[in-house]
């Protein structure tokens, strides 16, 4: 009886305790409601980090965008077309040569929207004397006839992909040029300063090939004229 009344009463006990105990726990606040602030400090401490990266990419983008392009580098299409296509290229590369009319294609595949600018990264033996001769005629507004010239002509005044300066300047003898100020500029120390200028902007920017190709100041990862096509169409559809 005595023991039955003590199991009886243990058993009580035992019931009693674990009914205080789920009381407590279901009044008991969680961490994360005992302190609201944590989940909102947790996403603002999200929101500002992607604002920094955002803030730093869209710096880096500026930065970049400052060196592709320069005032005044030979530039064609539409002067508010929203897509800048910035070729690094070197007359004397046969690559660049074959790609110019894939580029020209891009301008007008996509009227209104796509322009592109011309750079100097003379890599090649001789071409920097031949680059001089296309900026000297950018001068008097036949960079692009000079161009095609050079690039119809390639075969012609390059030898073993060492350029022949002498033999592109008589390529180009039919522009319409003021043949003494051509010259003049040829060797004048204003062209010269912008040669250098592509040049030293060709190595911030690691172009150590030609054509190397920017659109709105990104690089062209993977080259190939697919690769080209889809990084432009990326571009127009972030613009427009």
């Amino acid at each position: 009886m005595n023991k039955n009344v003590l199991l009886i009463g243990t058993s009580l006990i035992i019931v009693v305790a674990l009914i205080s105990a789920v009381a407590m726990f279901q009044t008991e606040p969680t961490s994360q409601s005992k302190n609201p602030s944590v989940g909102a400090l947790s996403d603002n401490l999200n929101d500002n980090l992607n604002d920094n990266l955002n803030d730093n990419l869209n710096d880096n983008l500026n930065d970049t965008l400052s060196i592709v392009e320069r005032a005044n580098a030979p530039t064609k299409g539409p002067l508010d077309a929203k897509v800048m296509i910035v070729e690094f290229f070197d007359p004397a590369c046969e690559t660049c040569q074959v790609f110019y009319p894939f580029v020209n294609n891009l301008i007008e595949q996509y009227p209104g929207q796509v322009k592109v600018m011309m750079r100097y990264a003379p890599l090649h033996q001789g071409s920097d004397q031949v680059v001089r001769l296309l900026e000297a005629a950018h001068l008097q507004g036949q960079f692009w006839p000079a161009v095609e010239i050079l690039f119809a002509n390639q075969q012609r005044w390059t030898r073993h992909h060492v350029a022949q300066p002498q033999s592109a300047l008589e390529l180009l003898a039919n522009l319409p040029l003021d043949s003494e100020k051509f010259m003049r500029d040829v060797n004048g120390d204003s062209v010269g300063d912008i040669i250098k200028q592509d040049i030293t902007d060709g190595k911030a920017l690691k172009v150590r090939a030609t054509p190397q190709f920017f659109v709105n100041g990104k690089p062209l990862v993977s080259f190939g004229y697919q690769q080209l096509t889809q990084l432009v169409e990326e571009a127009i559809d972030e613009a427009y």
